[in-house]
C-alpha cells in the first residue's frame, strides 16, 4: 500500500474543498438535478476530461411489470445516451442485459465475466469509449481467500462476489490509468471489509491514477468507507469542485422521488492526484418509473 499511502497528504485538502463546494452549491445543485430530467446532468466530457458512471442495473427476471428489464431498458438507454460516459461500470447485469447496454452505447466496447464463469450469473462489467481509450490489461478477482478461483466465496457471503479491474491507455493524452469495478456483499460485513482491503492490496502496486467504483452495499458511515479513504482514496461525491446534485441516497427502492435520507451505497472514488470536477446522482425517472432500484452515480474528472 506504499503508493496509496504516499498520496494521503493530498486527501485532507481535497475533502475540505469538496465540503465547501457542497455547502455553497447545494441549492444550485438541486436546480441542476431538476433540469437534468430534460437533458444531461454532466454530459459529454470536454478536452482531457473523463466522464465516469457507476450503475447497478438490477438483474433481469426478478421483478414483475412495470419493472421488467424490457420496460426499464429504454430508461437506462436515455440516461446513458444523455450522459455519454467515457467509462461505465455496471453491477448485477446479466449477460443479455449487458449486451443490450453495449448495443445502446454503440461507440463503446466492454469486458465481462459472469461471477460463476463465462456468461453465467451477474457481472461487474466495464464499458469504455473505444475512440478515447484502449485496454492495456485487465483481470477478474473473486472476493475470497482464493481470488483467482472462479465462483469462490468463503468470507461469510452466501452470494459469490467479485471485482474486475482494467488498465487503460488514454488515446488523447497518451497517459494510462486503472479502474476497479466492485459489487460487495449485501449481508456479510466481514466480506465487505475484506473486499475493501483487497482493493487496496490490488492497487498498491500501481503507480498510475486509479478509479474505484461500484455497489458497496453499505453507507459512508461504515468501516468499509473508512478503510478505503484511510487507504488514500477520495469519495468524489464529497470532494467534487462542483456538486451537480445534492448527496442523494443511491438505493431508491423503486421510489422515483430522490432523498438524501436513502442509503448512499454506490460510490466512485479516486486516488488523490485525480482532479474531481463534478459529481452527482442521476435521478432520472419517467412516468413514476425508475431505470433501476439504484440511481446512477456520475463523476467528471481530469487525470494529472
Amino acid at each position: 500500500m506504499t503508493t496509496i499511502l504516499s498520496r494521503r497528504h493530498v486527501l485532507g485538502a481535497g475533502l475540505a474543498v469538496g465540503a465547501t463546494a457542497a455547502s455553497s452549491g447545494a441549492l444550485a445543485g438541486a436546480a441542476q438535478a431538476e433540469e437534468s430530467f430534460g437533458g444531461s446532468l454532466i454530459g459529454a466530457p470536454r478536452g482531457d476530461q473523463l466522464h465516469l458512471i457507476t450503475f447497478n442495473l438490477r438483474y433481469e427476471g426478478g421483478d414483475p411489470s412495470p419493472r421488467t428489464w424490457d420496460e426499464r431498458r429504454p430508461l437506462v438507454r436515455t440516461v446513458l445516451k444523455r450522459e455519454k460516459p467515457t467509462v461505465l461500470f455496471t453491477q448485477e447485469g446479466l449477460y443479455g442485459q449487458n449486451q443490450d447496454v453495449l448495443e445502446d452505447l454503440k461507440d463503446h466496447d466492454w469486458i465481462h465475466l459472469g461471477r460463476l464463469g463465462g456468461s453465467k450469473s451477474e457481472a461487474t462489467a466495464v464499458f469504455w469509449d473505444r475512440k478515447r481509450l484502449k485496454v492495456l490489461e485487465y483481470d477478474h478477482l473473486w472476493l475470497s481467500d482464493t481470488p483467482l478461483l472462479i465462483g469462490s466465496k468463503n468470507w461469510g457471503n452466501n452470494v459469490v462476489r467479485m471485482l474486475t479491474w482494467v488498465r487503460f491507455q488514454d488515446l488523447r493524452t497518451g497517459g494510462d490509468f486503472y479502474v476497479i469495478n466492485n459489487h460487495f456483499d449485501h449481508q456479510s460485513e466481514d466480506s465487505r471489509q475484506k473486499g475493501a482491503q483487497m482493493n487496496l492490496d490490488v492497487l498498491s502496486a500501481w503507480t498510475s491514477p486509479v478509479i474505484v467504483a461500484g455497489d458497496f452495499n453499505n453507507t459512508p458511515d461504515t468501516p468499509i468507507h473508512q478503510i478505503l479513504t484511510d487507504g488514500g482514496l477520495v469519495d468524489t461525491m464529497l470532494a467534487a469542485e462542483e456538486p451537480v446534485t445534492p448527496v442523494y441516497g443511491t438505493w431508491n427502492g423503486w421510489n422515483p422521488v430522490p432523498t438524501e435520507e436513502e442509503r448512499r451505497i454506490d460510490w466512485i472514488l479516486t486516488t488523490p492526484e485525480v482532479r474531481i470536477l463534478k459529481a452527482g446522482v442521476n435521478t432520472y425517472a419517467k412516468d413514476g418509473r425508475t431505470p433501476s432500484d439504484h440511481w446512477a452515480v456520475q463523476a467528471l474528472v481530469e487525470l494529472p
